[in-house]
């Protein structure tokens, strides 16, 4: 997890701010779905639109 969560800050600076802000709003998402135990409705996929998101080349 910590090496997610490092990843994950060096991608929010490399990013430009729309997208960081997209992704900052998703992980929001997520984790109000977690502390609600709705998660497990729609996981899979929201984790693997951060993955593919994360995976993204740079384009800028």
């Amino acid at each position: 997890m910590d090496a997610l969560v490092q990843e994950l800050d060096t991608k929010l600076r490399q990013w430009q701010p729309d997208i960081a802000q997209q992704v900052r709003q998703c992980l929001a998402e997520i984790i109000e779905l977690a502390d609600q135990d709705a998660l497990d409705i729609c996981s899979r996929v929201v984790e693997q639109e951060v993955l593919d998101l994360i995976d993204e080349p740079e384009t800028w």
